[in-house]
């Protein structure tokens, strides 16, 4: 992408620092507002100031990938006990972390980038120029920029304060929290008002690394999904806004927009499944587009900065192939311990029963759970099963060099939409309407038909599909094909939540882990539920041939025992060229404690620790995946306070 975009660009319109809750204006720019947005490429630098806070770190690696567990699908091992940071919010223990700064540091960095965005909106507003297309353009990407924020904080924190302008001198900038419904509401308004006034990717020089017209016909699909589903209110129960708010009769609750000429209000939550609905099938009657049938290099050109129009990603923030920021390929992807390219700090894992999940011959399994890392540029090792990668990204395939020593900044771009979604939030809504019609089939099929090679595409595509014949069915098929196609992308956590199915998907997961690891010590085999596991893998025989893993089975249990079993360092070693290692697999998933017989066995630290905040064993309660507003935030305000919401406090 272009320098500007992750460089923080002088000349705002107001100098900002942390005070308060949110923000205290310090001192005005040298450029005044009637210049700056008199001109298209002053305003331009502007708006690239809303693009900065993508930089952050608050955001490069916090809110983007590393909160966004533990779920079913992305899982990360926290510790044995509390630790009083990012792994708390892993184990769903986050409600303990009022003091901890990456929270309010997360809280001010999205509110400064909801005022630089409002500075936008109200300057290009009242320009002079306003009506020239580029101006237009900008405007819908600044509200864009300040829905996709606020679809942040309420997916983080719930209800929170809603600023709708920019802060200016004397302006109250300690608020008492708004309902999330009405924020989506209101956010849903602003860019359904503007979204025909901007480009499409191919339209204008920076792509899929600005926010286009596609992006914000994808992003009112995804929120209007959000605003027809749950959310944990504040005395803790998982509610619609049609539970407990006036949406008949509440003018703060409804959109208005047009589509096919027919003019349409969405109040209700299954008026808000009509208009994810429509404006996924606008973006498609627009700009369809086939999804490019090798799902793999979708992220290996983010690697290789390579930004494809009209293709599968929509919109990507942008790092930047010089100077890069971000983290992606430093704290979620493939596991580099050393080599040329520098060394990660994986923080975003992969769920055993989410690796098991896939259908063996679907093409993107592989393409999504690492079970090797590289010790170097060519020599890979196999990971254990509880510490699966994300095959998405690897820091070796970037076309320039970092360096040995480099960790973060590798300015790998990070998706925040492809059009597969648009596809599956159609086949979704289009369910949730009308029942599984052709037309939620069709989408469906279109996401699975490049998951499979065309030999497996009638049965895996055309006869799974239509076999689906029940609302539940194709429901359950859409929460399994959006854990298939996104896995590691990090959108589970939220969407978990506006199912309010999260709960259930912990239970289900932490229950296959432990029947897996049964199976695979041969205990409980007289329950079907364990047994159905017995071929699994207790152990993987792996051998190594210049410098790659070869797999002797990697789902199944081997159908011999190899003769020649080595320690993993041996391998490299003369004489061993015909050699096999061994690593636990199965046996991972459960513990075996004791020196000596009689052993005893319970679920392993991996299945103990991941979920330990929620404690609900049927998977109804809601689970505590909301974060605590910081306690200096707290402390500054009349008004906020972290009573309810279910959080785990102790």
């Amino acid at each position: 992408m272009k320098k500007y975009i992750i460089i923080l660009v002088c000349g705002l319109l107001f100098a900002f620092t942390s005070c308060g809750d949110f923000l205290d204006v310090d001192s005005p720019s040298a450029f005044p507002p009637h210049y700056v947005f008199s001109n298209s490429e002053e305003t331009k630098k502007e708006l690239m100031g809303v693009y900065a806070m993508f930089a952050q770190d608050s955001y490069t690696s916090r809110m983007s990938a590393v909160w966004m567990q533990n779920t079913d699908v992305e899982v990360s091992l926290p510790g044995a006990n509390p630790e009083g940071n990012r792994r708390d919010i892993w184990s769903l223990e986050g409600g303990r972390l009022e003091g901890f700064k990456d929270i309010f540091n997360s809280w001010q960095d999205n509110y400064l980038a909801i005022d630089r965005a409002n500075q936008c909106i109200e300057g290009i507003s009242h320009s002079p120029i306003a009506n020239e297309p580029a101006m237009k353009m900008m405007l819908g990407e600044a509200y864009c920029l300040r829905a996709y924020r606020y679809f942040l904080l309420c997916n983080f924190w719930g209800d929170v304060p809603y600023f709708r302008e920019a802060a200016k001198y004397g302006s109250e900038l300690d608020k008492p929290k708004t309902d999330k419904n009405y924020i989506y509401t209101g956010i849903l308004q602003d860019m359904i008002n503007v979204e025909s006034n901007m480009y499409f990717a191919d339209q204008f020089g920076d792509g899929i690394e600005r926010m286009n017209r596609e992006f914000a016909l994808g992003l009112i699909a995804r929120i209007a999904l959000f605003r027809a589903g749950y959310g944990t209110t504040k005395d803790g129960s998982m509610k619609r806004a049609d539970d407990y708010m006036d949406v008949a009769g509440d003018a703060g609750l409804a959109v208005k927009y047009t589509y096919n000429g027919v003019e349409k209000t969405a109040r209700t939550s299954g008026e808000y499944y009509q208009l994810a609905k429509d404006y996924c099938e606008k973006l498609i009657t627009l700009k369809d587009r086939a999804l490019n049938p090798d799902f793999m290099s979708i992220f290996k050109n983010e690697c290789e900065w390579v930004k494809k129009v009209n293709d599968d990603v929509l919109y990507e923030v942008a790092y930047g192939d010089v100077n890069g920021g971000g983290d992606v390929g430093w704290c979620i992807g493939v596991a580099v311990t050393g080599g040329s390219k520098g060394k990660t700090t994986i923080q975003v894992g992969l769920s055993p029963a989410y690796y098991y999940s896939f259908d063996r011959s679907d093409l993107r399994r592989d393409a999504t759970v690492s079970k090797i890392s590289y010790t170097d540029d060519k020599n890979q090792a196999v990971v254990s099963p509880t510490s699966l990668g994300v095959a998405k990204w690897n820091r070796l395939w970037l076309k320039s060099n970092p360096g040995a020593e480099s960790s973060k900044g590798t300015g790998i771009n990070w998706p925040l939409m492809r059009y597969s979604d648009i596809l599956l939030m159609l086949a979704e809504a289009e369910n949730e309407l009308n029942g599984p019609t052709q037309l939620a089939k069709n989408a469906l099929s279109r996401v699975r038909e490049r998951a499979f090679s065309a030999t497996d595409r009638n049965k895996k595509v055309t006869e799974y599909v239509n076999n689906l014949t029940s609302k539940e069915q194709f429901f359950n098929a859409v929460v399994d094909e959006r854990a298939w196609e996104f896995g590691g992308e990090c959108l589970r956590k939220f969407d978990l939540g506006r199912w309010n199915i999260y709960g259930k998907k912990i239970i289900e997961t932490k229950t296959i882990l432990d029947n897996i690891g049964k199976a695979a010590y041969e205990l409980n085999l007289n329950d079907p539920n364990v047994a159905k596991y017995t071929d699994y893998a207790d152990v993987i025989y792996y051998q190594k041939k210049n410098g790659t893993i070869v797999f002797l089975n990697d789902y199944y249990k081997a159908t011999e025992i190899p003769q020649k079993v080595v320690d993993a360092k041996e391998l490299d070693k003369p004489g061993n060229a015909d050699a096999y290692a061994k690593i636990d697999w199965g046996r991972a998933l459960y513990k075996r404690v004791g020196k000596a017989e009689p052993y005893t066995y319970e679920s392993a630290d991996l299945t103990q620790r991941s979920w330990r905040g929620y404690t609900d064993p049927t998977g109804i309660a809601p689970v505590p995946f909301l974060l605590p507003i910081s306690s200096s935030t707290v402390g500054d305000s009349k008004f906020l306070n972290n009573d309810g919401y279910g959080l785990v406090t102790k």
